[in-house]
């Protein structure tokens, strides 16, 4: 199977770097996310925060699953920390909090894992982590990013439009200053890093900006093309949450052993009018009017996915993009021609409720183009953090010491 990892990084992220695992396919429906979210992303919690993880395996064998955890630097490599100064407790312990389907078509183990609990007790230091779960032979199933972080210094943040003539109408910009009263940062051009990050998409976030200037105990961060994003558009969406029934989204609905939902034909978007439509920024949620626990009641679909593509695609491929598979390009997403159709087409087995999705360009070169489907506009809602790590000189970790939350409805010039 060919796997993509795309990252557009300023400048290049170490090449050391953890990525995480892809899982199997009979591994569907991960759900990881702080236990103040609502929805599944990469979860970032206080250093006293608690995260909640949740997936489906397909086989309903009730197989045997373990969870450990590392630390890592800014960069994803992985730290020089011993697990012990990291976790007070134990990891690479069995998950046994789990139930199997009921009255599904489709079978599965439904398994459930809060952390911290009786074994992990607490984490003892911020910075970046990374959960990794193993079968009963050692071998990892999948892994997934957190960050956790102190709140020792204030993150204020501005959504503005780009100064570029050129992408004027297309690109938001990140203006962001750090700092609190009673706070030194120490040499902070070698000691001080910051992510940038839209829509919690690692794949597009940037690294690597040093602080233009200081204004008594604060980083000033002017940067006009350096941080900035395209803007995007609101996320597609589906939600087949009343199995038998179809939407305003879905045009049909067939049984043939599973359920098949068929959604309408998706156009290009580029080139069009801005049509301002509330989405959930890539996420999705689980839910089923046929019972009352989704977790174990929802039913899994094929989602048959259609894409009236007019444009010429020089060679590349389009893919399905989204949080419901932690925003991976691979041969599973990669949308094709039909002949017969004369449509682009895919179809995913998703477990029932609402879902965003995107289109996007894969060139031959590798390079990659989120808004060739679906267009990019200033005046797109997305959802911004930036993540500030600091290691101070001495020590042996980097810190996150601050979180900064913009969103861009409140963008200005």
């Amino acid at each position: 199977m060919r796997l993509f990892f795309i990252f557009f990084i300023f400048p290049v992220i170490s090449w050391g770097q953890e990525f995480e695992v892809t899982p199997p396919e009979f591994i569907k429906t991960i759900q990881f996310k702080g236990s103040e979210q609502n929805l599944s992303g990469t979860p970032i919690i206080p250093l006293n925060g608690k995260l909640d993880l949740s997936f489906d395996d397909l086989t309903a064998q009730e197989a045997d699953y373990y969870y450990t955890i590392k630390h890592y630097n800014h960069d994803w490599t992985e730290s020089d920390l011993a697990r012990n100064e990291y976790i007070e407790g134990f990891d690479n312990m069995r998950m046994l909090n789990f139930v199997n389907s009921l009255n599904t078509l489709q079978s599965f183990t439904h398994y459930r894992e809060r952390f911290p609990n009786k074994n992990i007790r607490q984490f003892k230091v911020s910075g970046n982590y990374m959960l990794f779960i193993k079968d009963g032979e050692g071998r990892t199933i999948f892994s997934r990013k957190f960050i956790v972080y102190e709140n020792l210094v204030n993150v204020q943040t501005e959504v503005r439009r780009s100064r570029d003539l050129d992408f004027l109408r297309e690109k938001q910009v990140l203006y962001f200053s750090i700092g609190r009263d009673g706070f030194i940062f120490r040499n902070p051009e070698q000691t001080v890093k910051v992510a940038l990050i839209q829509n919690q998409d690692h794949n597009e976030a940037i690294y690597g900006l040093e602080p233009q200037y200081t204004q008594g105990n604060n980083l000033i961060y002017r940067y006009d093309n350096e941080a900035a994003f395209f803007g995007g558009n609101e996320y597609l969406f589906f939600d087949n949450n009343d199995i038998r029934m179809a939407t305003q989204r879905i045009s049909r609905i067939e049984l043939n052993e599973l359920y098949h939902t068929h959604l309408r034909v998706d156009r290009v978007r580029d080139g069009q009018k801005y049509i301002y439509n509330p989405d959930i920024n890539g996420s999705f949620k689980i839910n089923t009017q046929q019972g009352e626990d989704p977790a174990r009641e929802a039913e899994y679909a094929w989602v048959h996915f259609y894409l009236n593509n007019t444009k010429d695609l020089e060679g590349g491929e389009l893919h399905l993009y989204g949080r419901f598979n932690n925003y991976t390009i691979d041969d599973n997403t990669q949308m094709k021609y039909n002949e017969e159709s004369g449509v682009y087409e895919n179809k995913k087995l998703l477990k029932q409720g609402f879902y965003n999705y995107n289109y996007v360009y894969l060139g031959p070169d590798g390079s990659f183009d989120p808004g060739f489907i679906s267009g990019n506009h200033d005046i797109t809602e997305n959802q911004y953090q930036i993540i500030v790590y600091y290691r101070d000189i001495g020590e042996r970790f980097d810190r996150v010491v601050g979180i900064g939350e913009a969103n861009s409805k409140n963008i200005i010039n």
